[in-house]
């Protein structure tokens, strides 16, 4: 799985229409074949900045993403959104998800 992690500094004016604004690019990455997630989050400590957490079959995955269509045009369109380049942490790992060890939650209740 490719998974990658985004810090996006949104120009202030920006910042409230975020989630609206890049709709389009979010739709459209989600429903690639080899999408297994994209999703935005906006930070508590600075409302200017939006993290966007996805994930890639493999490779090839995230290859076809940034060759799509709507990959470039979200590029173009982000340029003029964004205050800052953005930050990426973008690694490789062998399998998905895994459960956490540590601590484990009580599932009995609601």
């Amino acid at each position: 799985m490719i998974f990658i992690v985004t810090k996006n500094r949104v120009r202030r004016k920006y910042a409230d229409d975020w989630v609206s604004l890049v709709e389009e690019f979010t739709t459209a990455t989600r429903a690639e074949p080899g999408n297994m997630f994209f999703d935005w989050y906006r930070s508590v400590d600075d409302p200017n900045v939006y993290v966007l957490v996805e994930g890639f079959r493999d490779g090839a995955a995230g290859e076809a993403h940034v060759n799509s269509d709507h990959f470039k045009a979200a590029t173009v369109r982000l340029s003029e959104l964004l205050a800052a380049v953005p930050e990426i942490v973008n690694v490789e790992v062998d399998e998905g998800w895994s459960r956490v060890t540590e601590g484990p939650v009580d599932a009995s209740g609601s």
